[in-house]
Parts: C-alpha cells; sequence; structure tokens
C-alpha cells in the first residue's frame, strides 16, 4: 500500500494552508492555541468562511455541496485545520447527522435540513448518551410513542455537548419497548424549540459549561421527522459513529500541541537552564512523537482503504484511531502540565478570571489536562473501542 502524496495532493496542501493563513482570524487562532474557549460566533464565521469557498461539507458528495475531493484530500484538509490550529466545522452537523441524511433520509429531508447545515444557518446537538446508557448506548429509555402524525418524546439525554447554542437534536430513542434492546431504537430529527424541552447545562472541572442535560416531557415531534425506517436507529447510529471515531485520532492536533510543548518548554527553566534541554523530559517527548507517528501511519492506512471501500458499514480499524488518538492527546496534555510545573497550581475554573501567578500562557494548562482527561471516554470509551476490536479484527 503506497503511504506516500502525490504532487497534486501536496499542491492541494498548501492551498488549504495558505488559505487558512489568509483568511483565519487571528483572534481564533489565539485561542485554539492558547486552550480558550471559542465563542459560537468564531464557529459560525469560520464554517461560513468555508462554506463560501466551497469547503465546509468537504466529506458531503457534490450533489449536496461537497467537494468531490478523495479520501486523501479529505484527511489533508482536516490535518491543516488541526495544525492551524483552526476550528473544524461544526461535527454534529458535517460529519454526523449530515451524511446519515445523505444515507438514509428522504429527498425532503435532504434539501430541507442539508442546505443550513452546510453553511451553520442551524446548530445541530447529539442525543445519544442517557444516565445509565452512556458506554451501554443501547440500553436507552427515552421513549418515542407514536399517535397517528406525531411521536410523543419523554425522557433524558446528559453529557449533550453545545446543546445551549443547539436549534435541533438528532437523537436515538425508543420506539418498541418488546423488541430486544438493539432492534427497537429510531433515529429522529428534534427542533430544540419544541415546548416540553429543558436544557440544564453541567459544569465541568475547568468551569465549561458546554455538556447539558436535556429532558423530554411530552415533546411532540412530526412523524416525517423519522430518519429511514421506525426501530432502525441502531443501524444508524452505528453508521454516524464510525465517521465520529475516525476523525476523533485528531493526529493534526496533537502534532500543533507537541509544537506548542516545545515552543513552551524552552521558554520555561529548570535547575538553570531551558526544561527542553531536561533528558528525562525530551525522552518522553520523543517517545510521544514516535507514537503520535505510528498513529499518523494508521490513519492514512484506513484512509488509503477508503478508496476501496463499497459500502457504508463502520472500519472497525476506527476504534484503534479513537483508543490511540485520545491516549495521545490526554499525554500532550500531561507533558503540558509538567511544563508549566507548580504555577499550574492556582488555576480559576470559572472563566480564569484571576491573573496567572507565572506567565500569561501558564492559566489554561492545568483546566485543559483535567478537561482532556473526557477525551478517553466520549465516543464510546476506549474499553468499549478495545471491545469492538476483539469482536470485529480478532474475532474474540
Amino acid at each position: 500500500m503506497d503511504l506516500r502524496f502525490t504532487p497534486e495532493e501536496l499542491a492541494f496542501r498548501d492551498e488549504v494552508r495558505g488559505f487558512i493563513r489568509a483568511n483565519l482570524p487571528e483572534g481564533t487562532r489565539n485561542k485554539l492555541v492558547e486552550g480558550r474557549p471559542l465563542d459560537k460566533d468564531d464557529t459560525v464565521f469560520w464554517q461560513r468562511t468555508l462554506n463560501k469557498e466551497g469547503w465546509a461539507v468537504y466529506n458531503w458528495p457534490v450533489e449536496w455541496g461537497g467537494t468531490g475531493w478523495s479520501p486523501v484530500k479529505q484527511y489533508l484538509f482536516q490535518d491543516e485545520l488541526q495544525q492551524a490550529p483552526a476550528p473544524l466545522p461544526l461535527g454534529f452537523g458535517v460529519t454526523m447527522v449530515g451524511p446519515v441524511l445523505i444515507a438514509f433520509g428522504s429527498e425532503e429531508q435532504k434539501r430541507r435540513y442539508l442546505p443550513p447545515i452546510a453553511n451553520l444557518d442551524e446548530w445541530w446537538c447529539q442525543g445519544f448518551s442517557e444516565p445509565g446508557a452512556g458506554s451501554d448506548l443501547a440500553s436507552l429509555r427515552t421513549s418515542a410513542r407514536r399517535e397517528r402524525d406525531r411521536y410523543i418524546v419523554n425522557g433524558q439525554k446528559i453529557w449533550t455537548s453545545l446543546a445551549q447554542y443547539a436549534d435541533w437534536m438528532f437523537c436515538l430513542v425508543r420506539t418498541d419497548p418488546q423488541a430486544k434492546k438493539q432492534e427497537g431504537i429510531s433515529f429522529l430529527l428534534i427542533d430544540m424549540k419544541s415546548p416540553g424541552i429543558t436544557r440544564r447545562p453541567i459544569v465541568t472541572i475547568d468551569g465549561g459549561r458546554d455538556v447539558n442535560e436535556v429532558f423530554f416531557d411530552d415533546v411532540e415531534v412530526p412523524a416525517e421527522n423519522l430518519v429511514g425506517e421506525e426501530n432502525k436507529g441502531w443501524d444508524y447510529a452505528k453508521f454516524l459513529l464510525g465517521n465520529e471515531r475516525t476523525g476523533i485520532a485528531r493526529v493534526g492536533t496533537s502534532k500543533e500541541r507537541l509544537r506548542r510543548i516545545r515552543e513552551l518548554a524552552s521558554l520555561t527553566s529548570a535547575n538553570g537552564r531551558p526544561f527542553i534541554e531536561d533528558e528525562r523530559f525530551r525522552e518522553k517527548l520523543a517517545a510521544l512523537e514516535v507514537e503520535l507517528k505510528a498513529l499518523e501511519m494508521t490513519q492514512l492506512r484506513v484512509v488509503a482503504a477508503e478508496r476501496s471501500r463499497r459500502d457504508n458499514k463502520p472500519d472497525p480499524a476506527s476504534s484503534i484511531l479513537k483508543i490511540k488518538g485520545s491516549e495521545i492527546q490526554q499525554a500532550t496534555s500531561e507533558l503540558l502540565l509538567e511544563v508549566v510545573g507548580p504555577y499550574a497550581m492556582p488555576f480559576e475554573p470559572e472563566g480564569w478570571n484571576e491573573p496567572p501567578v507565572g506567565p500569561e500562557w501558564a492559566a489554561t494548562i492545568a483546566p485543559a489536562y483535567f478537561n482532556w482527561r473526557k477525551i478517553s471516554i466520549y465516543g464510546g470509551t476506549n474499553e468499549i473501542q478495545k471491545n469492538i476490536i476483539a469482536k470485529a479484527i480478532l474475532g474474540l
């Protein structure tokens, strides 16, 4: 398998790099470099900038506004955004519900929802996890009872990222309580302005309010908002999660973090010399760079294999990418914490209102370290991914 980029692909990478350099607001880039949260307006502006260029829904078919790029070009595009760093198009719409609608939705649903997803005129969130049904997602209990031309939804979702901004939710609901747990689930599109919906923020350890509880109390959803067939939602969810886990490796993000670690380690001192000259630290940094290169090669193998795929089934190799990608992202946050040393101690999680004791860049590192403990959990815990690998690849 040839994993080298062609001259055309290298030229494309340079084109993307130049576009980002010319169009990404410096304030947005600085927030990402420094580990500060983006505002909604930051994400909306950048996605609309990409959409104007025809790049926002890079992974969609051309007929729905996509680019027609090969899997390799899609990978390069994501990698350059992550390394810049720049915001990726909102994943809940572009890489999750959008591809599901393209693959399984009705023509009416595609015409109604896909253009606003591309231009981020409508913000989507994901209604999957529930109390008691996170890793074991098939045990979800949120119910949708069919009454003529509508569903009546009752239940609760949790850890719903960015639900405070959302106009719509794609939601897994139980439509047949008598069926086996995977066979009685449907995939609904729910207007977040519907009466009976309550959103409640969950304050995380870093002071963020980007995850939420969402409650449904006799929420009416038109039957036309059912995607595909009733009780087939589990199949659509597996398709969606395969896409999510492939992108979750975030090789470019880890490359950018390693550059940041080298930069900051050159600015700090330990025992009278720059921290970057400490042998034990350099050993850890080098080992992590080797692991990241191995992950990148695995990612490229998966991308190369996409050229010959002819079905919508998720690639079990995406679970490998999810596991190792999340472990490396967490390891970079650990190295940053080592660099900042005691200046990480007095962190103020509620918006970091207090001035840092040490250098200006120190304030965000401890909050990011604690927040990134979640990376190995969301998108399906790493333990669940290992079960998938054992079953799909090893035949256990």
